[in-house]
């Protein structure tokens, strides 16, 4: 009985320190941030603005230009949340969508130092009011705002003149809601909501695409379109790194260093863990996210589904062999107790 009562005192203290010292001690080591959980209402963009006019105003600091940008944030998500009303006409969202076209395609190049991404399933992706609140003005919609004196200086910023009524928008996202959806793989989530910035070497993933295999010259001993891909990736990255002011990290083991927390708030709004970041918020629905953390959890950890399917199996083999182990303890020591 007495090694029965030293294993349940070793799992108390273990389970007490896994679900409730650690995440504590996690909790004091980083700040907390709300999550909003993919809903875009713009809340936690005023409340950041709120934030640093109260700063402000604790260093006697001016703050007209803070308080104008308040109120330009509190009418910008008010007119998001009333597009949101309208009932949108996919035939003639389909339309508008035809400018997008231009920009918006498969093999896309860089335009302004980054690639327009492909929109096939941004009605599966993306959250609904987050799409109007990007055709209305890109930059707040991203929080990327405070980066652009004039929001049209966006590389997206040309969409502002291209549709401009609440009505062509709610039509334009209806239609990206009605056929630009469907089912949707956790690499293709990937790489149309992130992989036009940030690369994945486990998985093979540039910012151009995934690395090829590699065909060695039997005279030059290089492969020479594999030096190609390579040039064509390094041109990328530094237009990438210009643009946002330093190279976007690999994801290859972002699921393994961040918390899930961390993860969901960071990627609903970028400027909640990291203010100032050139980030864009991607405005990934709760489907969206979930995809992308698929691929990512795949990336970090390879063998995740072949450990889960094995874990049950090695805990029913060390029962077996503790409860045996006990009686053959018992038994050697049956006569010296």
């Amino acid at each position: 009985m007495r090694e029965l009562k030293i294993l349940a005192v070793v799992v108390v203290f273990t389970l007490i320190t896994y679900y409730l010292v650690e995440p504590f001690a996690h909790g004091q080591m980083h700040k907390h941030t709300e999550f909003n959980n993919f809903n875009y209402n713009g809340k936690s963009d005023i409340e950041e603005v709120e934030h640093k006019i109260a700063v402000a105003k604790a260093a006697n600091e001016p703050t007209e230009e803070l308080e104008k940008k308040l109120e330009e944030k509190k009418q910008f998500w008010a007119d998001v949340e009333k597009i949101a009303q309208l009932q949108g006409d996919v035939a003639a969202g389909e339309g508008t969508y035809a400018m997008c076209q231009g920009c918006h395609f498969e093999g896309a190049t860089n335009m302004g130092g980054v690639t327009p991404p492909s929109l096939e399933h941004a009605g599966s992706l993306y959250d609904k009011k987050y799409l109007i609140a990007l055709v209305k003005n890109p930059a707040m919609a991203m929080n990327v705002d405070h980066k652009f004196k004039d929001p049209a200086m966006h590389p997206m910023g040309a969409i502002m003149g291209m549709v401009t009524s609440d009505q062509d928008i709610a039509n334009v996202v209806a239609y990206l809601k009605a056929k630009k959806a469907g089912e949707v793989t956790s690499k293709e989530a990937f790489v149309e909501a992130c992989g036009r910035c940030h690369a994945d070497r486990y998985m093979k993933w540039t910012q151009v695409g995934f690395r090829p295999a590699a065909k060695e010259d039997i005279k030059t001993g290089k492969d020479i379109n594999m030096l190609k891909f390579e040039q064509k990736v390094a041109e990328e990255q530094k237009a990438v790194a210009e643009y946002m002011g330093k190279l976007p990290p690999d994801l290859s083991i972002i699921i393994r260093a961040r918390s899930e927390h961390f993860l969901k708030t960071f990627v609903e709004d970028p400027q909640s863990q990291l203010g100032g970041t050139a980030m864009p918020r991607t405005g990934l629905s709760k489907e969206g996210y979930e995809k992308v953390e698929e691929f990512l959890a795949d990336s970090g950890d390879a063998k995740r589904h072949e450990r889960a399917e094995l874990g049950p199996k090695v805990l029913i083999y060390l029962l077996i062999f503790a409860i045996f182990a006990y009686l053959w303890k018992k038994e050697v020591w049956r006569d010296l107790h």
